[in-house]
């Protein structure tokens, strides 16, 4: 007995029926990502992975990382720290770039077991260094910035390290918010660009990547006045725990 075919339009009203779904987390995850500095891709990413597939979902989310960091910046902009952000983009930059052609070399669960481990330690550590009132200079945002851009280059996000470094080099709230996405939006680049290079992006997840990433800078924007309202040490707060959260569920990835 032949299968039985999907009725007409079926296909075509699933594939809205993900965009619609797509551009709703996009839009709260912007929004979050507005206030603590990054965390879209952690809620992003689960969605995205449904609606395009593991190996599409990367390059997506990689374009719309770039257009939710030209939106935080851009709602930020007097505020940006352009000496740090040019020290840390020094090392950053190439290191994504090389992160992007080791990617498939290395496995995955290994990276997720210590990026996991990293995040929840660094909260002690970011409090630590804090109560000495110690302050990176732009030397430790270079030497620092090789690593992180490297690991970057290899999962989808390792946003959750660089809210303690530029944290340390002494930003809070719009500071912080937009020398990190200004810092972020060189690396992104990179990656895109190497990406593009070895033949992964297709015009087709350029376009999902722009659609994806509109959301997610709609929602930056919008979380502009409610950063502006919020104390120090609540912005401290949410930092400490969007960490925890992104360590305990890299370790459950990389364990389950």
């Amino acid at each position: 007995m032949a299968a039985a075919l999907p009725p007409p339009g079926t296909a075509a009203a699933h594939r809205r029926m993900h965009y619609l779904l797509v551009l709703a987390v996009g839009l709260v995850a912007g929004a979050f990502s507005g206030v603590v500095g990054t965390g879209s891709s952690l809620m992003l990413m689960p969605v995205l992975v449904l609606s395009f597939g593991p190996q599409q979902a990367v390059p997506i989310m990689a374009i719309a990382s770039i257009m939710g960091n030209v939106g935080k910046a851009f709602a930020w902009w007097r505020l940006i720290a352009w000496r740090a952000c040019g020290a840390y983009c020094l090392t950053a930059v190439p290191g994504a770039a090389l992160g992007v052609r080791t990617l498939l070399s290395l496995p995955a669960h290994a990276v997720e077991l210590a990026l996991g481990l990293f995040f929840i330690a660094m909260i002690p550590v970011r409090r630590w260094l804090a109560r000495r009132d110690f302050r990176f200079t732009p030397l430790h945002l270079a030497l620092i910035g090789g690593p992180v851009g490297f690991v970057t280059g290899i999962v989808v996000s390792t946003g959750p390290i660089t809210v303690p470094v530029f944290m340390s080099y002494g930003l809070v709230k719009g500071a912080f918010i937009a020398t990190e996405a200004a810092g972020s939006l060189a690396v992104y680049a990179a990656k895109v660009t190497a990406f593009r290079s070895f033949g992964a992006l297709p015009p087709s997840l350029v376009w999902s990547g722009l659609i994806v990433g509109s959301s997610v800078m709609a929602g930056t924007f919008a979380a502009r006045q409610l950063l502006v309202r919020m104390s120090p040490q609540a912005f401290r707060w949410m930092v400490d725990g969007l960490m925890l959260v992104s360590g305990l569920t890299l370790l459950w990835a990389a364990l389950r």
